[in-house]
C-alpha cells in the first residue's frame, strides 16, 4: 500500500500535486499560532514541542519526496516550474521552523534529562509508551548533530570507482538505509515463520553492503548443506580445507575447493580481492622480506615490541583466516571480520577452528571500547576510501583498541599523489610509531605506493 501512494503523485502529477500542497499550507499557516500559544504556557512547550516537531519532520520528508517527484516530473514544463516554486519555499519555511522548535525546547528538554531517575531504575511504563507513540508520528526520526549527517551520509569512494565490494559509495550503517531498500527488505523477511529459510545470503549481504545494517531478525530455519560432515580435528582443522560438503554453493561460481585453488580457474572464480586466499600452504608474515622493497612485516617481529601482551584482537581484511591462524599458533585469538566475496571465506574460517565476524564495511565494530590488543587489516584500506570514511573506520578501531595496544596497517596501498593526504590522517591519531614503513608498489605498472606501519595507542585523559 505504501509503494502505491508513493507512485500516485508521479502519474497523476498536475492534479495530486494541489491535494498534497492543501495540507502543507495550513501546517505552515497553523504552526505560528501552536508556537504562540506554547510560549504563553512553558509548561506546553515541554510536554508538546517534541511532538510538534516530529510532525513537522514528518511534513518535511512529504516536502522531499514531492520535490524528487517534480525533478523526475516529464508533464508540462510551465506547470512543473509553477509548482515546483511553491514547494521548495515550503520547504524553506518548513525548515526554519524547525529550527525555531528545536531551539525553544532543547533547553528545558535538557534540564528534565538531567533530573532523570533512570540510574535509580525508574523505567516507567508511561515513558516506554510515550516512545512509542513518539516513533509511531514519524518514519524519519529527529537528530540535530552535524556529525550524524556526517556519518550517515553516502561516503564516495575516492578514485570514482567501484571497490572491491563493488560499490562505488558506501552507506555507513545504522539501519537508516533499510528504508530506500524496501523491495530488498521485503524479499529478504518474504518467508514462512518456522519454516525453511531461503538459501539468499546474497540478499542479505546486498542489504548489508549497501548500508542496510543490521538486518532483521528473521524467525525461519537457516538451511544446512544436504551432506553436512563433521569438521576436522582441531589440530588438522587449521591448516587444511574443509571439506566440499560442508559448505551451501548454491550462489558461488565455483562449487568446490579445488575450483578455488587452481591456476585454471583464475578469473572465474568469483573473487578477485585476494588471489591466494583459498591456498592454505601460503604462510604469509613469517619470513622476513627485504624492508627496502617489501612494506610487509613479520607476525614475530610485531609481537617482539609487546612480549606476552598480545592475546586477543581483530583481523579486518578479505582472508579465509591466515592471519588468525598464525597468530593461533601465538597463543594469540583473533576475530576475522569479511564477507563472503564471491566464495565462502565465513564458512571456511569457521571450519579452520577460528572464528569469523560477518560484518560490513559501514558497520561498528561490536566490541566495547578499550578491549583488544590488536587490530590489524590487510587488502581492505586502499585508494578506494574516502576521506571521512576512513576517519570513521580508524576513529572505530581507535575505540576498540585497549590502550598501549596495536594498530597493524599492512600494505596500504593508493597513488603516489595520494599518500601524503592519507597518511595524514594516519597522523591525526596522534600514535606512537613504532614502525612505519613506505616503499613503491612494484606488482603493477603505475605510479603508487604501500604503506605499512605498527602504531601503538596513546593514554588518553
Amino acid at each position: 500500500m505504501q509503494r502505491q501512494a508513493i507512485s500516485k503523485p508521479a502519474r497523476c502529477f498536475p492534479s495530486s500535486v494541489p491535494t498534497l500542497l492543501y495540507p502543507l499550507f495550513f501546517a505552515i499557516f497553523m504552526s505560528p499560532i501552536i508556537i504562540i500559544t506554547h510560549i504563553a504556557s512553558p509548561f506546553s512547550v515541554f510536554t508538546l514541542s517534541p511532538s510538534i516537531q516530529n510532525h513537522v519532520s514528518h511534513l518535511q520528508s512529504q516536502v522531499g519526496l514531492l520535490l524528487k517527484q517534480i525533478h523526475t516530473e516529464e508533464g508540462e514544463s510551465k506547470i512543473v516550474f509553477k509548482y515546483s516554486e511553491q514547494v521548495l519555499a515550503i520547504a524553506v519555511s518548513l525548515d526554519k521552523l524547525s529550527d525555531a522548535l528545536s531551539h525553544l525546547y532543547q533547553a528545558p528538554v535538557a534540564e528534565w534529562n538531567n533530573m532523570s531517575t533512570v540510574e535509580f531504575g525508574d523505567f516507567s511504563q508511561n515513558g516506554e509508551e510515550d516512545e512509542y507513540e513518539e516513533g509511531l508520528l514519524t518514519h524519519q526520526a529527529l537528530f540535530n548533530s552535524d556529525e550524524f549527517y556526517n556519518y550517515t551520509s553516502p561516503k564516495p569512494n575516492r578514485n570514482g570507482k567501484k571497490n572491491f565490494l563493488g560499490v562505488d559509495t558506501v552507506n555507513p550503517s545504522v539501519g537508516s538505509a533499510c528504508a530506500s531498500l524496501a523491495s530488498d527488505v521485503e524479499r529478504f523477511m518474504g518467508y514462512k515463520a518456522y519454516g525453511s529459510c531461503p538459501d539468499d545470503w546474497i540478499v542479505a549481504q546486498k542489504l548489508m553492503v549497501a548500508g542496510c545494517d543490521p538486518l532483521p531478525r528473521r524467525r525461519c530455519f537457516s538451511k544446512s548443506p544436504p551432506h553436512y560432515t563433521k569438521p576436522l580435528p582441531v589440530n588438522s582443522s587449521l591448516w587444511n580445507l574443509p571439506d566440499d560438503k560442508n559448505v551451501l554453493w548454491t550462489h558461488y561460481k565455483c562449487k568446490r575447493f579445488s575450483c578455488l585453488v587452481s591456476k585454471e580457474t583464475t578469473g572465474k572464480r568469483g573473487f578477485f580481492k585476494c588471489a591466494d586466499c583459498f591456498n592454505l600452504t601460503s604462510r604469509g608474515w613469517e619470513v622476513p622480506i627485504n624492508e627496502s622493497v617489501s612494506a610487509e612485516f613479520t607476525i614475530d617481529e610485531v609481537l617482539q615490541l609487546k612480549p606476552g601482551e598480545i592475546r586477543i584482537g581483530l583481523n579486518f581484511s578479505p582472508t579465509t583466516g591466515n592471519f588468525a591462524a598464525i597468530m593461533r599458533e601465538r597463543n594469540v585469538n583473533i576475530a576475522t571480520a569479511t564477507l563472503n566475496l564471491g566464495a565462502p571465506y565465513n564458512e571456511v574460517i569457521a571450519q579452520r577452528g577460528l572464528l569469523p565476524l560477518y560484518v560490513s564495511v559501514g558497520s561498528r565494530l561490536p566490541f566495547f571500547d578499550n578491549t583488544l590488543d590488536i587490530v590489524h587489516s590487510t587488502l581492505f584500506l586502499d585508494g578506494w576510501i574516502g576521506i571521512e570514511l576512513l576517519q570513521y573506520v580508524l576513529l572505530d578501531w581507535d575505540r576498540v583498541l585497549r590502550p598501549k595496544g596495536i594498530l597493524w596497517i599492512d600494505r596500504f596501498f593508493c597513488s603516489a599523489d595520494d599518500m601524503a593526504l592519507y597518511l595524514k590522517d594516519f597522523e591525526k591519531l596522534k600514535y606512537k610509531k613504532l614502525i612505519w614503513r613506505v616503499v613503491p608498489k612494484t606488482d603493477k605498472l603505475g605510479d603508487e605506493l604501500f604503506f605499512s606501519a605498527i602504531l601503538e595507542k596513546p593514554l588518553r585523559y
